[in-house]
């Protein structure tokens, strides 16, 4: 299967989507290679000076505990300006802190990301130096297929930074799952290339190295982003800071034959017009083709987006579209789009990139343990409750593994502790077995030899309170191990474990995992910390984290924003919402107050209520972002621990971010069905077996039974329920008879239970009329219950509301859908 890679590498642990794991095929020699050869050494000489490389931290390991100094990426970059503009890849810099740039003469910068284009894949770092060499550019109009190319860059390792490869053009216009056209290249292009330079004969960059295909028997098909796509994003990047895109408001499709790459007339058909768009006030329709932006043909998406770039926002432009009626043309004045506007999150645990510079001590402040972090030592693994974590020496020559083990008994002697180490010894040859008395901690040594090959192990095992931490040493051979010099190194390292941290320390770094706070990614690009005890589910479309006692909950929901909503009026109709659902006495409104969150506008609100035991409160926020909705909710019941709620929702409100990445691609229209609600819709539910109809609100919800034919159908409500329950083979007088009994029973249980009787005339039959008003563990309701007979079959109907809902309006609601049953004979 075919696959492309964006060619960024990282130098330790590669990620399935920037990085190629094999290194290809170099392509063979173009027939004028010979005549080429005296001329490379005079382009190599003028142009590296312009390539440099860029280093940096992959956000991936921006926590403390998954980070290591040695997980790195690389890319390359190319100078376009001598005061320290560096273009490269937007892959390269996307997921990187702590940028350093090394530029030919082996100096180093400390790089920062000043502007950012995910949709041309390019960007520029700024370094602070002058008197850079600064490219220069070819004429886009002289690249030519076939001529002679380099690619510049820095593949695999950072050590082999500015390697030259050589080719050819292959290729112009490329479309190549790309939003522009690419040139193609059969110059050998390796990881870490990205944003390196692809330069002809004369020293001229004519593209950017982006991309290359990934297949076992291709070879040498590479892709860079050609020089004048380049001269337009930085033209752009100068003069306002961005990329500023043309906005039509409208999705289009490409053509059978577009898509399989065939060339064809067609243009683009219009498969969706956003309201109230430049297009849709122009008249373009669903269903329309687009052929040509003023005279540039459509016929793909790439040709689409490189018509676009001729144009700037607010400019007038004519759309040449034909549909079955024929061809017309529609002028309209563009918008601006601002999805693709995006800026790269730049954490950094410090300015240089081993964001460990200065630790030398390394432990975990959870269980309090520490030890001497020599440069050369990395952590390679840790288990996900912290309580193992393995160390290898950068040369290979012996690692390290701590391991804890909990609820051990308080109390066990020397004896006890060497023999926890005698455990599991089987066939391997113990050098040496003691228990050392030792400030600042105790602890029992064992020496030994493993039963296969020449490995050497020291274990050493240290109680605190019900814990016992094991530190095991493993050297690769004996003759390592045996080197008086190499073995005094390791015992300097064991003898610094102490069972203590120091969190003055600053020079002790903490690889804790315990942590107070999960992260959660969601595909509707949001991003917010929760509670890390909490759990979470996701329930019809939305997403609910509940506490481990499940009384204190967040509940996240995201829908479209309708044409022409806001967010003061949408906050303003869901306080209205609450306020109409439930009784005066039974509700609380803090009321809204406007405020930013993540650089976003957003309004916070506080409702409680109670069905008259316990009150509950949410707190709830409203963003509306790129046309999306975010509510977030905190439940959480009156007795909680206010303090502690008043930081989880500070919390929240610090976390909540909108990285673009985190969106899932595919992230349509989310209907809010708020929106489409209507209190006075009915929906009609029918019972064919016991012959009855009913129309009930449609925000009711039916339950979980058989709607074909049960004997019994419940409708819920926040507050309330209608149920009916249906006999076939029951006598009304028997029925009858068992409810007066129940009320009774009840009645004379509690003295505080009341209830009446009368006999109504319903549904042109006899109907008997229980009525109540009662409160059940302090949740104080009104229930009317009714029991008749139609058509042989006994129907009992049980209308209850609980007071705390029980407004005019919902106890109307719930009468009015009792009256409208129906029943029929056979």
């Amino acid at each position: 299967m075919k696959k492309l890679r964006t060619i960024r590498n990282k130098v330790v642990k590669a990620t399935a989507t920037a990085v190629i794991l094999a290194t290809l095929s170099a392509p063979a020699a173009y027939a004028g290679a010979a005549e080429d050869r005296g001329v490379i050494p005079a382009v190599i000489d003028k142009t590296t000076s312009s390539v440099v490389a860029i280093i940096g931290k992959p956000t991936d390991s921006k926590k403390v505990w998954q980070s290591s100094r040695y997980n790195l990426a690389h890319g390359t970059g190319v100078v376009v300006r001598s005061n320290g503009y560096i273009l490269t890849n937007a892959h390269v810099v996307k997921d990187m802190h702590n940028i350093t740039v090394v530029t030919s003469d082996g100096k180093s910068y400390t790089g920062k990301t000043t502007h950012y284009d995910e949709e041309s894949d390019l960007a520029l770092v700024k370094i602070e130096a002058t008197g850079l060499s600064a490219a220069t550019f070819a004429s886009p109009t002289d690249i030519k297929v076939g001529e002679p190319v380099m690619a510049i860059g820095t593949p695999l390792s950072f050590t082999l930074r500015n390697s030259v490869t050589y080719g050819i053009v292959s290729g112009m216009e490329r479309s190549v799952q790309s939003k522009y056209q690419l040139i193609q290249t059969d110059a050998a292009i390796n990881p870490g290339n990205s944003g390196g330079a692809l330069v002809n004969l004369k020293g001229e960059v004519i593209g950017i190295n982006t991309l290359k295909y990934v297949e076992y028997g291709v070879d040498s098909l590479g892709f860079a982003i050609p020089i004048d796509t380049v001269q337009h994003v930085l033209d752009h990047f100068f003069k306002y800071g961005k990329v500023k895109r043309p906005y039509l408001g409208v999705e289009l499709g490409e053509s059978w034959e577009a898509v399989v790459g065939i060339p064809s007339g067609n243009g683009l058909e219009v498969t969706y017009v956003e309201p109230d768009s430049p297009a849709a006030k122009a008249g373009v329709k669903q269903g329309d083709v687009l052929m040509a932006i003023e005279e540039a043909k459509t016929r793909t998406l790439v040709e689409y987006n490189e018509a676009l770039k001729k144009f700037l926002p607010e400019q007038k432009v004519k759309l040449k579209l034909q549909n079955a009626a024929g061809q017309k043309v529609a002028e309209l004045t563009l918008g601006e789009d601002e999805s693709s506007a995006t800026s790269p999150e730049q954490e950094a645990d410090g300015s240089y990139i081993d964001a460990d510079q200065g630790k030398t001590h390394i432990g975990d402040s959870h269980y309090g343990w520490s030890m001497k972090y020599p440069a050369g030592l990395i952590k390679v693994d840790q288990s996900s409750d912290g309580e193992s974590v393995s160390f290898a020496d950068s040369k290979g020559e012996f690692a390290i593994n701590i391991n804890i083990q909990e609820k051990q008994s308080v109390d066990l002697s020397p004896l006890g502790l060497l023999r926890k180490l005698s455990d599991n010894q089987y066939g391997n040859t113990v050098l040496e077995k003691q228990y050392v008395e030792q400030e600042p901690d105790n602890y029992a040594k064992l020496i030994g030899k493993r039963e296969f090959g020449d490995q050497f192990y020291q274990v050493r095992a240290y109680q605190k309170a019900d814990k016992i931490f094991y530190i095991t040493l493993a050297v690769k051979s004996g003759e390592l191990y045996n080197n008086s010099f190499k073995r005094n190194s390791y015992n300097d390292l064991l003898d610094s474990f102490v069972l203590s941290y120091d969190a003055d320390n600053g020079g002790l770094k903490d690889i804790s995992v315990y942590q107070t706070q999960d992260t959660v990614t969601t595909p509707y690009g949001l991003m917010f910390d929760v509670p890390a005890e909490w759990s979470g589910s996701e329930w019809g479309g939305g997403l609910t984290y509940r506490s481990e006692d499940e009384e204190k909950s967040l509940s996240v929901q995201v829908t479209s924003a309708a044409s022409g909503d806001t967010l003061k009026a949408w906050a303003n109709r869901e306080e209205s919402r609450f306020t109409d659902r439930y009784v005066a006495d039974y509700r609380k409104v803090k009321g809204a107050e406007e405020t930013e969150i993540a650089d976003v506008a957003a309004i916070e609100n506080r409702y409680s209520y109670t069905m008259g035991d316990k009150w509950e409160h949410m707190h709830v926020i409203y963003l509306i972002k790129d046309k999306y909705k975010y509510e977030l909710i905190t439940t959480y019941p009156e007795d909680a621990n206010q303090e502690e709620m008043n930081e989880v929702i500070a919390d929240l409100k610090k976390s909540i971010h909108f990285p673009k990445e985190a969106t899932n691609p595919s992230l349509g229209f989310i209907q809010d069905e708020d929106d489409l609600l209507d209190l006075n819709r009915t929906s009609t539910y029918t019972n064919e077996k016991y012959r009855y109809s009913v129309k009930a609100p449609e925000d009711w919800t039916g339950g979980y039974d058989d709607e074909s034919g049960s004997d019994r159908k419940t409708f819920h409500f926040e507050g309330g329920s209608f149920t009916i329950t249906a006999d076939d083979s029951s006598d009304l007088q028997d029925e009858v008879n068992s409810l007066e009994q129940d009320y009774k029973k009840s009645a004379e249980t509690d003295a505080n239970y009341k209830y009446t009787v009368t006999d109504e005339k319903l549904f042109d039959t006899d109907v008997k009329k229980y009525a109540t008003q009662y409160k059940s563990r302090n949740v104080p309701y009104t229930q009317n219950e009714y029991v008749f007979e139609k058509h042989g079959i006994v129907y009992t109907v049980r209308l209850r509301l609980n007071d705390a809902v029980k407004t005019d309006e919902q106890w109307k609601r719930l009468n009015d859908a009792f009256f409208t049953m129906h029943f029929k004979d056979k």
